[in-house]
């Protein structure tokens, strides 16, 4: 017999990642030699739907990528992943984006410099021939590497649908009281946290407070990721800490917001409470900071589910 999945739909960018290893950042004119480049499959838009894919979602992307080799490499990735491509249209004058990306070799941790390309050339005409998708899903995703009036609308869609909506903040952005109630659940990092609210955002207290901010301007419910600390879960009458799941020596970080995030909407799809949602959320970005690379380190369900157990 054949099981229905619903589909979970992600709007954002497709970013063919150039990853180096160095012993540190560079200065302005300064030159540092790496130990180790890739070229990889990123974008938090296809990073987050590769990740719903993998741990056995129905997922659709929707995006904008270029007639070139970056391009190529989106269509491969989506492909082999199994990721819906019906509403991945192509942009005849702009490149597919990229960035560049550079990990310390010690501690994984990444900076990075992101041009969206033709990501930025979606319009809201391409969200409303995707309408109908939106709304026959479970849960609809995006972040902020697509046009905001595109992310507004595809809230809107969703939202006005009874659609479960996840906003993942980033690149982090001023948002409007008016985004931030098409929101069910808003899930900023640190910086991003700090950057919406004004509140520095160091510990799971001033994460507490940030999320309280958030709610109070109109989101449904706050989910602050802390990197080793965790998540912070906060909606009126709940707050929860989520502990970070140590899977193994830290290779790299990238990532693992995307990890986290497809791996919530996949949870959420399946009708876990919050607070569940988000731990099986934190195995999986606890898995993926132990391999290199962003789409690449993402984790099957298999594995999530094994950390899970243990």
């Amino acid at each position: 017999m054949r099981i229905h999945r619903p589909w979970l739909t992600f709007l954002g960018s497709f970013i063919a990642d150039l990853t180096v290893r160095a012993p540190q950042l560079p200065a302005w004119g300064e030159s540092v030699l790496g130990t180790g480049f890739t070229v990889g499959a990123g974008g938090k838009g296809s990073n987050q739907a590769v990740a719903a894919a993998r741990l056995g979602a129905r997922a659709g992307f929707i995006t904008r990528v270029g007639r070139d080799a970056f391009g190529d490499l989106a269509r491969a990735t989506w492909r082999r992943e199994g990721v819906d491509t019906e509403f991945c249209t192509e942009s005849a004058t702009h490149g597919t984006g990229a960035a560049a990306v550079i990990v310390h070799e010690g501690r994984g941790e990444n900076a990075i410099v992101v041009d969206p390309g033709s990501g930025m050339q979606l319009t809201v005409d391409d969200l409303e021939a995707a309408a109908g998708r939106i709304m026959a899903s479970a849960v609809f995703v995006t972040q902020l590497e697509v046009p905001l009036p595109v992310v507004s609308r595809a809230l809107a869609i969703a939202h006005g649908a009874g659609v479960t909506t996840v906003l993942n903040p980033a690149p982090a952005l001023p948002l409007p009281p008016a985004l931030l109630a098409l929101c069910d659940y808003l899930t900023p990092n640190e910086h991003e946290a700090s950057t919406l609210t004004g509140i520095a955002v160091t510990d799971v207290a001033s994460a507490d407070r940030a999320a309280a901010a958030l709610l109070e301007r109109g989101a449904g419910c706050v989910i602050v990721t802390l990197g080793a600390n965790g998540a912070l879960v906060k909606r009126t009458g709940e707050t929860v800490h989520v502990p970070a799941v140590d899977a193994g020596p830290v290779v790299e970080t990238t990532g693992a917001g995307d990890a986290f995030n497809g791996a919530l909407a996949v949870a959420l799809s399946e009708g876990r409470p919050v607070a569940e949602a988000a731990r099986f959320a934190c195995v999986a970005a606890g898995l993926s900071v132990t391999r290199a690379g962003t789409s690449a380190s993402i984790p099957t369900r298999a594995e999530v589910d094994r950390r899970a157990r243990a």
